[in-house]
């Protein structure tokens, strides 16, 4: 059964023309703000100048990137802010856009080879076959290569249209089990494949949501229907598993098998509480620095939470194991063989009551999480009673 945001209200609207001349005044005012404020972006207009060229590749930018456009926002018209029409993308460098042979959603990468020279390398990598096929693969699966012939420097890499993993909150236990068995996966066979990503963290941590949001969701606000004027219907990971990915390559680098301790300099992702890159040393092991990444994005997004991750209680049967990946000297650090296993061993202790208990969110309010309990049991009863799994499998990518 869909489930609606409790926290999105309905958009309304009212008549313009039935409006009191004073509110018909403020909404003139609103909307020439929204004008000035929905503008292109200098960081936008590579993609406006790309436009063209990027159909004849078969890929259909949004109107806001069409050449000429200006946001045409009527002064009297009660108008949602949220259309993404005039909704940027968060990072200039990103767009999304229509695979015009199927009507399919995607995203575009503009990468400078010169800055980033092993993104594309490594994307591709785990995009072909034989890697690509592979059940542990993890890693964002690449679409389509593009070479803008006025730019040799740049490549523009297709990948699929994600959600964040932190879009909507973990319904059971045994959903956050299975995020955390897909990611030490995904990791185990990056290190496997001799990769180090370098950069893991919730922002570059991603999940498929085309069976989560089947009616689309809004770029910038995923609760709302892609024309920003209605709430969406959603699903929760249980009824709609969804597959988790790696993504953004931009930092990764692949190494020598016969290397056994490859060394690199400290360089800063979006993770800045790297131990290691906070002393006076010359040189680390890249894949001792993504244990503590992963481990770190687990204890924000499950543990312990931050200002914008919730986090939740109950999670004892994973800290100690988190505790280990985060210590201070990288050497003590399991490897990740060795959190695959252990992980495996944590899961095995857990029965289908812990599995398919509500994980209590350590920022909400108390008639909030009551509410959310009472729905929470219901869906649990159904699906007991359907025979669904504590722990979801996601299904097989299209």
């Amino acid at each position: 059964m869909a489930q609606q945001n409790p926290n999105q209200k309905p958009t309304t609207s009212t008549a313009p023309e039935n409006m009191p001349p004073d509110a018909r005044e403020a909404l003139s005012r609103l909307n020439a703000v929204l004008r000035e404020g929905a503008a292109l972006l200098k960081s936008e207009y590579f993609w406006r100048d790309h436009a063209a060229w990027l159909e004849t590749q078969g890929y259909k930018l949004r109107p806001r990137y069409q050449p000429g456009w200006e946001p045409d926002i009527p002064a009297f018209e009660n108008v949602p802010p949220n259309n993404e029409e005039w909704v940027p993308m968060a990072r200039g460098g990103i767009v999304d856009a229509i695979r015009v042979k199927d009507g399919k959603r995607v995203l575009m990468k503009r990468i400078y080879r010169s800055s980033h020279p092993y993104e594309v390398e490594i994307t591709t990598l785990f995009g072909t076959e034989p890697l690509a096929s592979d059940p542990r693969n993890y890693c964002v699966q690449l679409q389509d290569t593009l070479y803008p012939p006025d730019h040799p420097d740049i490549t523009i890499i297709v990948l699929p249209f994600l959600l964040p993993i932190n879009t909507l909150p973990f319904d059971t236990v045994g959903e956050i089990v299975d995020f955390v068995q897909q990611i030490f996966s995904g990791l185990q066979f990056i290190h496997q494949n001799h990769v180090a990503h370098r950069d893991i963290g919730v922002t570059n941590l991603m999940m498929d949501g085309v069976e989560i949001f089947p009616d689309g969701w809004n770029q910038g606000f995923p609760y709302l229907t892609p024309d920003g004027r209605r709430q969406t219907n959603f699903f929760t990971r249980t009824q709609r598993p969804p597959k988790y990915y790696f993504i953004d390559f931009g930092l990764s680098r692949r190494y020598d098998p016969s290397d056994p301790n490859p060394q690199e300099e400290a360089i800063m992702g979006g993770d800045r509480t790297v131990p290691e890159f906070q002393i006076d040393q010359e040189t680390f092991n890249p894949f001792h620095t993504d244990i503590y990444y992963v481990g770190n994005t687990i204890r924000r997004l499950i543990t312990e939470g931050t200002d914008i991750d919730i986090g939740y209680y109950g999670m004892d049967f994973i800290e100690p194991l988190i505790k280990d990946m985060v210590q201070d000297d990288p050497a003590k650090r399991p490897t990740i063989d060795e959190v695959v296993t252990r992980f495996e061993d944590i899961c095995k202790k857990l029965g289908p009551w812990k599995l398919r208990s509500r994980p209590i969110p350590r920022h909400g309010g108390i008639f909030k999480g009551l509410q959310h309990h009472i729905e929470h049991w219901k869906r649990r009863i159904q699906y007991i009673a359907q025979g669904v799994p504590p722990i979801p499998s996601p299904r097989p990518s299209k």
